[in-house]
């Protein structure tokens, strides 16, 4: 017998200008990542990609 899993598909959302702010000010208080995606419920991959982007730095760099 097969079990079907259902898998937890993943919605995108737009950054919206709030976002962006609050993303700008945790790097510049250099809030660790973690605690960002929480407070932001975003994930750790999609807040570096968007830091990248922007051209910030996000938690701490070796």
């Amino acid at each position: 017998m097969k079990r079907s899993t259902k898998r937890k598909t993943s919605t995108r959302r737009e950054w919206t200008a709030a976002d962006l702010r609050s993303l700008k000010a945790h790097s510049k208080s250099r809030t660790p990542v973690v605690k960002i995606s929480k407070e932001m419920k975003r994930t750790t991959g999609a807040l570096r990609q968007k830091a990248l982007v922007l051209g910030i730095g996000l938690g701490h760099q070796r």
